[in-house]
């Protein structure tokens, strides 16, 4: 028979999987308190970093409907469920796995899909969603001048052409007179 505190956690770590739509999973083997401390800092608000039982996790993920992920639940695991940015919470991870080297990257789960650990470090590289929103929209307005400049070209022509014609006229009429 299950134990109530242990059907609890496994129903808070569904939980927590269905609400996020990304996340990472790490080794954090010979990592401090504070060290820890400092990652939950780093990743912000809409992070979760839970450390749990490996059994209890790949219960919860059953549950919740994650599949893939079980190989990489060996050893001591923490999960970082990502509610808000995906990108800035991997970058986050990987700058912090950086400097220190007891945390190791072992993949991750994005909107459906497991991620390798190459995946999920190409991923960290990617520039935040609000970054490329900004360059495409520069990109499309850079195309939209361009475009206002072709369609004000033949105008502009024309008036060049009426100026020069009405020039060509006035001089013929000075050297007429």
């Amino acid at each position: 028979m299950a134990k109530p505190e242990k059907v609890t956690a496994v129903a808070e770590i569904a939980e927590r999987f269905r609400e996020s739509h990304a996340a990472v999973v790490t080794e954090y083997r010979g990592l401090s308190v504070t060290a820890l401390m400092e990652l939950r800092r780093a990743l912000g608000s809409d992070v979760t970093y839970s450390i749990a039982k490996n059994t209890l996790v790949k219960r919860a993920a059953a549950e919740a409907g994650v599949e893939g992920l079980n190989d990489l639940f060996v050893g001591p695991t923490a999960i970082a469920f990502v509610r808000g940015e995906a990108v800035d919470a991997a970058k986050a991870i990987k700058k912090f796995s950086k400097d220190h080297k007891s945390l190791v990257i072992k993949g991750g789960y994005l909107d459906g899909a497991t991620l390798s650990v190459d995946e999920v470090e190409t991923f960290a590289d990617l520039e935040s969603r609000d970054v490329l929103l900004a360059k495409l929209a520069g990109a499309m307005k850079g195309n939209l001048t361009k475009a206002a400049g072709l369609f004000n070209a033949p105008a502009s022509q024309v008036a060049r052409l009426g100026a020069a014609l009405q020039d060509k006229k006035a001089a013929e009429g000075e050297a007429a007179a």
